[in-house]
């Protein structure tokens, strides 16, 4: 094996070739790949290697000797520290295009397709590509004067940067969070410790309504006691009436997980509410909902538009959680079924149809790969299958399901260019590529969002 070229702490000049797809800076140094946070394609840097490994090596920038035209100061003050950001120094529509370049990528590394033969979109980008999540999650920490403070891990570590404003984060989110850090400061309130597992007060989550303007509050505690628990609320209702519902989740493991198995209702509602296009959508502490809901709308708009539906269509929703795809589908085909493998969720889109009047849907608890055979035998036969699997895609015995079921089309709505890219590989034995839609759902990151549709040959 040939060994690193490269010595930790070697300095040396760099020409940035391309970059990858957590969005750094590629380059060859004596043949050997460097990788490069922060460098911009077409850049000539100076680097010092901060790790070596067989195969690679990852760099700093030291100096910028030739920038990109693309290259832009970062608004954000903390942006180099935090990591929840990858791209804020690339202008935008040049991050709209690395993305499409980061599906081009996954795609020549996990298929023999003839890339230049796909029909690969632009990206869909936003035209306001900042304050744009709908949720946060802020980890509260004492700082080392003391004060209690709330933000997130800088990139790989637990070290945590505090945060006053977040550019991405709806200001809703971040005023309501700084609310509940000065209210638990002011009340004494222990937070939580993780090196001694002590301390109540580990995470304040925050959910807005873009739509409703309805807020939800949760904090995630290390104990089932919350000290001072009624003046803590009385301070945070006063300044904040838009937060409907205020709810206590239990997380007492030391994970990397933010919520714990209980989650106690402290006051208001129990849910908060959202909509989507024509949809309303009622959301519980742990329910999952798309966090940009400007995109989502073009999402949904881009899978409605490749069924191209009649109204008689019959189209399973796999991977469903809440509903929300298939939901929006519903007054446009004639039935919409649905199955997840989480309980809560599948009452969650049974809930949701009742509460927009859906009468045309059915939810079934399990995996498709088990579901979708037994719908068969009972004749159930889809004209259509939406999939919308987790970042680690579809299961291979799903994908096997699939081919033996043979739907006349397939929309594979992805968050991972690699998954996608190995799953596209399989199911281009029976299926034929017609479109692949990139959507940009979080700008200044470097996750891109697809849209594939597939027909049988």
């Amino acid at each position: 094996m040939k060994t690193n070229p490269v010595q930790e702490g070697q300095r040396f000049p760099l020409t940035i070739r391309r970059m990858g797809i957590n969005g750094e800076g590629i380059g060859y140094y004596k043949r050997a790949i460097v990788f490069v946070p922060g460098a911009i394609t077409g850049e000539e840097v100076v680097v010092e290697a901060k790790r070596i490994a067989p195969r690679y090596t990852e760099a700093e920038i030291k100096k910028i000797r030739i920038p990109s035209p693309n290259r832009v100061k970062p608004p954000c003050p903390v942006y180099e520290a935090c990591g929840g950001c990858q791209l804020q120094h690339i202008s935008y529509q040049a991050q709209l295009e690395l993305k499409r370049d980061i599906l081009i990528q996954a795609l020549e590394k996990h298929t023999k397709f003839n890339i230049g033969k796909l029909p690969i979109k632009d990206v869909i980008g936003m035209d306001e590509p900042f304050r744009y999540r709908n949720k946060s999650q802020f980890q509260t920490r004492y700082s080392e004067d003391g004060n209690v403070v709330a933000g997130l891990y800088s990139a790989n570590s637990h070290d945590l940067v505090p945060i006053d404003d977040c550019l991405v984060q709806d200001p809703a989110t971040v005023a309501i969070t700084n609310t509940v850090k000065e209210a638990l400061q002011e009340l004494n309130i222990p937070i939580y410790n993780e090196k001694q597992n002590s301390g109540i007060v580990r995470t304040i989550v925050v959910r807005t309504g873009f739509k409703t303007g309805q807020s939800q509050l949760v904090l995630i505690t290390n104990s089932k006691k919350l000290p001072k628990k009624r003046a803590l609320l009385e301070i945070i209702k006063q300044k904040h009436p838009e937060i409907i519902s205020i709810m206590q989740n239990v997380n007492t493991q030391k994970s990397s997980l933010i919520f714990g198995e209980e989650t106690m209702h402290l006051d208001g509602e129990e849910t908060m509410q959202e909509a989507l296009g024509e949809m309303k959508y009622d959301l519980s502490a742990r329910a999952f909902f798309q966090l940009n809901p400007v995109q989502t709308e073009k999402l949904y708009n881009e899978v409605r538009r490749a069924l191209n539906l009649s109204g008689t269509e019959r189209i399973i929703d796999a991977y469903c959680g809440a509903g929300t795809i298939g939901l929006s589908l519903a007054g446009q085909v004639r039935e919409v079924r649905g199955m997840d493998v989480i309980p809560e969720a599948i009452e969650d889109a049974k809930h949701n149809a009742a509460l927009n009047q859906v009468t045309n849907s059915y939810y079934e608890v399990g995996k498709a790969e088990t579901i979708l055979p037994k719908w068969l035998e009972e004749g159930f036969q889809a004209d259509a299958v939406i999939l919308d699997p987790p970042r680690v895609g579809c299961d291979q015995s799903l994908i096997r399901a699939l081919l033996d079921y043979a739907p006349k089309q397939i929309v594979y709505v992805s968050c991972n260019p690699s998954t996608l890219a190995r799953d596209l590989a399989l199911f281009s034995k029976e299926y034929q590529i017609n479109s692949i839609q990139p959507v940009d759902m979080f700008p200044q990151t470097a996750h891109v969002e697809t849209v594939t549709v597939m027909q049988k040959r």
